[in-house]
């Protein structure tokens, strides 16, 4: 690793802890604060919340300013709101403070992304911004399981704590080894935001937000999936998470070897097709519990490989709007998060079993591959009929008289 993206990946740790140790907390929270898991479990959707608002209103609002100085301003707003849900006294405070931890996230990740390409070796963009995703992994395979054991046998106060240690760390880090980019000249945020008018730009969003949910379809419900179906004790199912973790982790690399190998858009493609078909097989060998635990590292593996191709995706398409783009994309995620959750849950609703919901996954991955097969065409389509104005109005220069 490049000691000069070392701060993205720490921020991206910070910010995978706070996101992903709520889940593992809800019953500890709902104790202290005397409220009902389903009341505890509005804090999630809190956080969500307040990443698609925060994502695209900070850049837009902070475009102007020297990347580096963002990211240290984005770095402290994350660490002082973590601190304040530490210390929160009642839920409305506690409500209050995670929505607010999460203005910062999307925008981080846009900025960063756009940064770590910027900083990266000839050809390997799509890599550089995977070491960032890289902290979201290893969130998930250390910080998360460290956070809910804290939470679950001392406070979870001091998880939250943790997460403003570490956004601390990386704000250090960030003065220390990033570099100092230049400000964007002459931003125009109008044009930035016309990119929005676009085709492409929604079909992006429309991919992510509808493609990565599968992931949360599965993810959300692995816990009674691999106890109730696979048959694990529940004291398991940390290591469930730490071998889904660990395929995170391997996976994020690859897919930024794809997507600098061949396209981030063929690479998120195809990766979209690989989901369907892994959540799938999820379905039918779930209570086998060894293909069970294969398929747990596998699918892991699949869906974080989509991380770096989908953000150098909209970074390519939005020239001129990379920042704003980059923080967009990260917002559909959690978009996506909801979705998935929610969507996946329904069967569960109606009486389906714990399978189901991977199920609902395979079909919201095959659909976010459908928009990636649009765009494909749609660009390539626009790129013909460029070629063709340019070659037309060669012919039309040759034919004036000098």
């Amino acid at each position: 690793m490049k000691k000069t993206l070392l701060p993205l990946t720490l921020g991206g740790l910070g910010i995978g802890i706070t996101e992903f140790v709520m889940m593992g907390l809800l019953p500890d929270i709902a104790k202290d604060l005397q409220i009902t898991i389903p009341q505890a479990g509005h804090l999630i959707s809190a956080y969500a919340l307040g990443v698609v608002i925060g994502a695209p209103l900070l850049v837009a609002i902070a475009g102007k300013y020297p990347p580096k100085n963002i990211l240290i301003a984005l770095m402290l707003m994350f660490t002082v709101f973590n601190v304040f849900s530490a210390f929160a006294p009642d839920y409305t405070v506690l409500f209050i403070s995670r929505l607010l931890s999460g203005l910062p996230h999307g925008a981080f990740f846009g900025v960063g992304s756009v940064v770590a390409s910027r900083i990266a070796d000839e050809g390997k963009s799509a890599q550089a911004v995977s070491m960032m995703f890289a902290g979201l992994t290893i969130a998930n395979i250390v910080g998360v399981p460290l956070g809910t054991f804290i939470g679950h046998h001392y406070s979870w106060r001091f998880s939250f704590a943790i997460v403003g240690a570490v956004g601390l760390l990386t704000v250090w880090s960030l003065k220390a080894w990033l570099p100092a980019l230049e400000a964007a000249k002459n931003r125009d945020l109008k044009q930035e935001l016309s990119f929005f008018g676009k085709a492409e730009a929604w079909l992006i969003v429309l991919m992510i937000s509808i493609g990565t949910g599968g992931l949360f379809c599965w993810y959300s419900y692995i816990a009674p999936l691999m106890t109730s179906v696979g048959g694990f004790s529940e004291d398991s199912v940390t290591y469930v998470l730490v071998l889904a973790g660990t395929g995170m982790l391997a996976g994020n690399f690859v897919g930024g070897r794809l997507a600098d190998r061949f396209s981030p858009g063929k690479a998120s493609m195809y990766l979209l097709v690989a989901m369907t078909i892994t959540l799938i097989i999820v379905h039918y060998v779930s209570h086998l519990q060894v293909p069970a635990l294969i398929m747990t590292f596998v699918t892991g593996a699949v869906a974080f490989a989509l991380a770096a191709p989908i953000q150098m995706l909209m970074i390519n398409t939005a020239k001129g709007s990379e920042m704003l783009a980059a923080a967009a994309s990260q917002a559909s995620f959690n978009i996506g998060n909801a979705l998935g959750a929610f969507l996946g849950g329904l069967p569960l609703v109606y009486g389906y079993g714990y399978t189901a919901p991977a199920t609902v996954g395979a079909a919201m991955a095959l659909t976010g591959a459908v928009f990636a097969f649009v765009l494909l065409r749609t660009v390539r389509k626009s790129n013909k009929q460029k070629a063709a104005d340019k070659r037309s109005g060669v012919l039309e220069d040759a034919c004036v008289p000098a």
